[in-house]
């Protein structure tokens, strides 16, 4: 078995190799990683005297902040086990999930704290709140609890095995499900992605997707683990010019964003746009959700010389392919390779067997996994160590190319009259019309039909149009049992998501039922 450091040891050694180098960055605040581990100590030294052991538990509801990135690195150093929570959920999920993750103490930003006081009764197992940016009632101010606390380096035997950080799958079905994710994992993560991304301390990532999520802890801390500088900005409303304006006065070299993101920016003015420099940024990752070969032809063309990657992945199996740079515009709709190893995606049916190239099947993937699941690097091959298959519940085709297509999500997929329909596939269409801006379909009940198909629909800023040129658009390119019989056009705030972008397909359903 490899003889990994675990993640505190390597903040502590990256403090000792890259004393000027920038370890963690806001509009107010840098932290160089002698400066950053001294603070992460002193929080260290805080937990401990909470009693707080080895495998136990703390929760945190916060929006992007360093205060955050310290917590993960302060845990990883003492062996306490990180629960970062979506702060888009409801109290009550939020609830749900720290009762689930038996938290002894609770971190919670000054802004939701509203959210949190009704709920505190259902939570009798945390014994202790801290509040972050602010003062409130019934919280410790975070700040001056860390303050007088020791900056030496806390002595506990955290091992590679040793669980890190439990996180909670998004809930797109049913409740929230928890993944515990070991030192290990992340490790080989990290030098998998440094490797693919050409990592290095001399990075700059832009931290815009939620530090709640598998996505930050995967591509934000793979920068922190090998020396570079992260600038920690929040998740909650995006604006493309101040993140343009970002990247042009901190030299960013790296952001992962989403879809709606890459729209967003696309969407200023093209003069306005090429005022800023970003000629620091030299890759660029798209996730989440599925990115359309004009979206990465705009990408491309405005970010110029940039290397655009696309992942797929998960919280239980992390990234499990990628599509490199040199195949973005060569193989529209993939989601490339297997990034993990040469045994790690098949598609099975129902009863584990594979499916025939070409044929369509449920995409299973076999990676790390709930409760120690890990990858290890073997020379110049990755293997999985994980021995267990789990359903992602997308549905996906192998081409004869050896890249994977995705196809939908099994449960969005609509039967209507007897037919098959795969949203994506009516979206990728919609998508196209010039007023649109963003787009979702759905199936709806039908007396005759069982299901109709119905699109939402995102009209850009300043454009205008109507329901039937949504409908014939679709007419155009697609059979008429694929044709949207409603659309519902909607405000942007009005989408339902994931905290990473994901459109919730679910909760459209359950709104527009009747």
């Amino acid at each position: 078995m490899a003889n990994w450091l675990n993640i505190g040891q390597v903040f502590k050694v990256n403090a000792k190799k890259y004393p000027d180098n920038i370890a963690f960055m806001d509009a107010k605040r840098r932290f160089t990683f002698p400066q950053a581990n001294r603070r992460i100590n002193r929080l260290a030294h805080a937990l401990m005297a909470l009693g707080l052991k080895k495998g136990d538990t703390v929760s945190c509801l916060l929006e992007n902040c360093i205060e955050m990135c310290e917590l993960y690195m302060a845990t990883a150093k003492i062996g306490v086990v990180i629960n970062p929570v979506n702060f888009r959920l409801t109290p009550d999920d939020v609830a749900y999930i720290v009762d689930n993750a038996d938290a002894k103490a609770f971190f919670v930003h000054k802004q939701f704290t509203g959210a949190i006081d009704p709920i505190r009764s259902k939570l009798p197992q945390v014994a202790d709140y801290f509040v972050v940016e602010g003062t409130a009632d019934g919280y410790t101010y975070y700040d001056e609890w860390i303050s007088d606390r020791p900056e030496t380096e806390p002595q506990a035997e955290v091992l590679p095995q040793d669980t890190w950080i439990l996180l909670y799958t998004s809930g797109t079905t049913g409740r929230p499900k928890g993944v515990l994710r070991s030192h290990e994992s992340y490790v080989a993560f990290y030098l998998i992605n440094g490797c693919d991304f050409h990592f290095s301390p001399k990075d700059v990532v832009l931290t815009v997707m939620p530090l709640c999520h598998v996505n930050a802890t995967f591509f934000s801390f793979a920068v922190t683990y090998l020396g570079g500088a992260n600038y920690i900005h929040p998740a909650i409303g995006f604006q493309a010019r101040e993140i343009l304006d970002i990247v042009s006065r901190e030299k960013i070299t790296f952001v992962s964003l989403i879809p709606t993101h890459y729209n967003l920016i696309l969407a200023i003015p093209p003069a306005e746009r090429n005022a800023y420099d970003v000629s620091s940024l030299n890759k660029l990752l798209c996730s989440s959700a599925p990115a359309r070969v004009e979206q990465k032809e705009g990408i491309l063309e405005y970010f110029e010389g940039v290397k655009l990657f696309e992942g797929y992945g998960s919280t239980e199996a992390g990234i499990v392919t990628t599509l490199m740079p040199e195949d973005q515009l060569t193989r529209p709709g993939s989601i490339g390779q297997e990034s993990a190893g040469t045994d790690i995606v098949k598609i099975l049916d129902d009863q584990g067997n594979e499916v025939a190239e070409g044929e369509i099947g449920e995409l299973y993937s076999r990676g790390p996994m709930m409760f120690d699941g890990y990858y290890k690097l073997a020379e110049q091959t990755r293997k999985s160590f994980c021995g267990e298959y789990f359903s992602a519940g997308d549905m996906a085709r192998r081409g004869e190319d050896g890249f994977y297509y995705l196809i939908d999500r099994k449960n969005n997929m609509i039967i209507t009259g007897g037919e098959h329909v795969f949203p994506s596939e009516v979206e990728a269409v919609l998508a196209k019309h010039p007023a649109v801006f963003d787009v979702a379909v759905i199936g709806v009940p039908h007396p005759k039909w069982t299901e109709a198909v119905k699109a939402i629909v995102i009209l850009k800023e300043g454009a205008s149009a109507e329901a039937n040129d949504i409908v014939d658009q679709a007419k155009q390119h697609l059979a008429s049992f694929k044709c949207p019989k409603s659309v519902e056009f909607i405000p942007a705030d009005e989408m339902p998501r994931t905290a990473t972008g994901k459109i919730l397909h679910r909760i459209l359903r359950e709104r527009f039922a009747d």
